[in-house]
């Protein structure tokens, strides 16, 4: 008989009334944002400069919006400059190695300098580039795809790499 008690006597401490945890009331400022956003680019600015030191062979030139560009192939045309076609090559990937996104070999993709939904990042290196050049652009996220990512294959808040090879402007 003392055996059925056990049962008895664990289903009612199992339960038994538990205190749920209250959602936290946030109080919101533009101050908190500012930390947060500051927060979140310091933490990247690590995860690029971790990045680079595993490919010290880049000589990365950094913009003052942070990007990290190295033209590691130099070519002899035309400079890309705003409102101009580009037809390049690339290859987007994440800083731990996954490929995002890349053209085939005969493929050429397209923008208009300056005036296309191409990445900030990709538009603001694009123009330190001259037709035959290959380029490593290193953008935090805020060049890139910032707080929600591409909706697609690239994460929210990551920062990118993209290796680029301008073929032609028209």
């Amino acid at each position: 008989m003392k055996y059925l008690y056990i049962p008895i006597f664990c289903a009612l401490v199992a339960c038994g009334s538990t205190e749920t945890e209250k959602p936290k009331n946030i109080q919101w400022s533009k101050e908190k944002s500012s930390d947060f956003g500051k927060e979140l680019a310091i933490e990247e600015e690590l995860d690029i400069k971790l990045f680079l030191a595993q490919h010290k062979d880049w000589k990365t030139v950094k913009t003052g919006t942070g990007l990290q560009y190295w033209i590691y192939e130099n070519g002899s045309g035309d400079s890309a400059v705003s409102g101009r076609v580009a037809m390049v090559n690339f290859k987007i990937s994440l800083l731990e190695g996954t490929t995002c996104y890349e053209t085939e070999k005969d493929e050429l993709e397209k923008f208009i300098v300056d005036h296309s939904e191409i990445e900030t990042g990709v538009q603001e290196g694009i123009k330190k580039m001259r037709v035959g050049d290959k380029a490593k652009f290193v953008m935090p996220s805020h060049l890139a795809h910032g707080l929600v990512g591409d909706m697609n294959k690239i994460p929210p808040l990551n920062p990118i790499v993209v290796d680029i090879y301008l073929k032609e402007l028209r």
